[in-house]
């Protein structure tokens, strides 16, 4: 296998599949937009307004200053692309601490590794191959605090590292790396009396992985936007007694990366290779932060096409009396932008400090998606002294 295709076709294990004549939007390090706890991906991917818990770090860590519990700890394993292999997998660890009624700071480590690869210089199948492991990972930080009795707000840094390059006699295979930032705002009102039930609305938002672009080389006309990324969602729980809640959740999401632009730049109907090489710099020439901005904006079909490139997902979780939850949503992406459509469902177990949370995915998309038929775990760990909700 050459080693240039293998780090390209590992490069883009873990984004959208491109179709053909579509302009799917790819970025650099793309393993920071799979989730990565069980909770979360049993209902479609969706915590950005969904009520706190440990993995609030990934979705939205404004909600830390909401959570009922002082200190939380977990891990999650993902299994990756487990129809082909056995050894890629991304895993996460994350703690939390409510330093006071008011605010909150967690940290985490996400690992995504790609498990051993064989290389060799030449066809004979009798040559020992070298063995490389690529690997990427990120770590964050995050401080959280209530800006009044229903509402946070949070700031969060991050430094990423992509470890995917392959050395040899004439090739560098220093790491890339970048730092980002997320801003996040939580809303959670109080608990409000209804005819048959009592409810809670939430709210939240988060501006995901703002920061420089990642490259390998150091050439910046030849380097990767992060994948940054604005949630915005909203959710109520229905509190029917107090053994049984409901909670209904719906997210939208967006890349904040300029969408690839026609490479037909004099519009003959024709693309040239020149056309494709020019049209390819002007998009590697275009800055992270202008990016954010352009957006918004720069789909080649106009407004309808910016649509296209907004996902969204629904998803419900059952709990009876805080120890058992189940869980299932629906994930929605456009056939011109990724074509990721999937159903999932999950289910959660309680046991004093601990708690078990596991997922399951179904594709419902023509396009293969790299985490059905696996099964996602988490385990948490919740200790210290109970906040009271109002």
């Amino acid at each position: 296998m050459k080693k240039t295709a293998l780090i390209f076709v590992f490069m883009l294990v873990v984004s959208v599949a491109k179709a053909q004549d579509n302009r799917v939007i790819t970025t650099g390090v793309p393993f920071l937009l799979v989730a990565a706890d069980a909770r979360a991906a049993g209902m479609a991917d969706i915590g950005v307004a969904s009520s706190p818990d440990a993995f609030s770090q990934q979705w939205n860590p404004a909600k830390y200053a909401f959570a009922t519990d002082k200190q939380g700890f977990s891990i999650s394993y993902t299994p990756y692309l487990t129809d082909l292999v056995n050894d890629i997998s991304l895993g996460q660890i994350t703690y939390y601490n409510r330093l006071n009624e008011r605010s909150a700071f967690a940290g985490s480590l996400r690992y995504f590794g790609l498990g051993d690869i064989e290389l060799r210089e030449t066809g004979d199948p009798n040559e020992v191959p070298r063995i490389v492991s690529p690997n990427e990972f990120a770590f964050d930080g995050s401080y959280s605090l209530q800006l009044s009795e229903k509402f946070s707000m949070a700031v969060a840094g991050r430094y990423i590292r992509s470890s995917l390059k392959v050395a040899s006699d004439n090739v560098d295979a220093s790491p890339a790396s970048s730092f980002a930032v997320d801003i996040a705002g939580y809303f959670q009102s109080e608990e409000i009396a209804y005819n048959d039930f009592n409810g809670r609305w939430r709210a939240g938002f988060n501006i995901q992985n703002l920061g420089p672009k990642i490259s390998y080389d150091g050439d910046q006309f030849n380097s990767n936007f992060l994948p940054a990324n604005l949630k915005i969602g909203t959710g109520f729980d229905f509190i029917l007694d107090e053994y049984n809640k409901v909670g209904v959740n719906v997210e939208f999401s967006k890349l904040l990366v300029p969408t690839p632009q026609n490479p037909d730049l004099n519009g003959d109907g024709t693309v040239t290779t020149e056309e494709s090489a020019q049209n390819n710099e002007n998009y590697r020439k275009i800055g992270w932060t202008s990016g954010v901005f352009k957006s918004f904006n720069d789909a080649p079909n106009g407004f309808s096409e910016e649509l296209k490139e907004v996902t969204y997902a629904v998803g419900a979780e059952y709990e009876y009396q805080e120890s058992f939850a189940l869980r299932t949503g629906y994930f929605h992406e456009s056939d011109q932008k990724g074509s990721r459509k999937f159903f999932s469902m999950g289910a959660g177990f309680k046991y004093n400090v601990v708690k078990v949370d596991v997922s399951y995915l179904f594709s419902a998309s023509k396009v293969k998606n790299p985490l059905e038929n696996t099964l996602r775990f988490s385990l948490t760990f919740n200790f210290g002294d109970k906040y009271e909700t109002y």
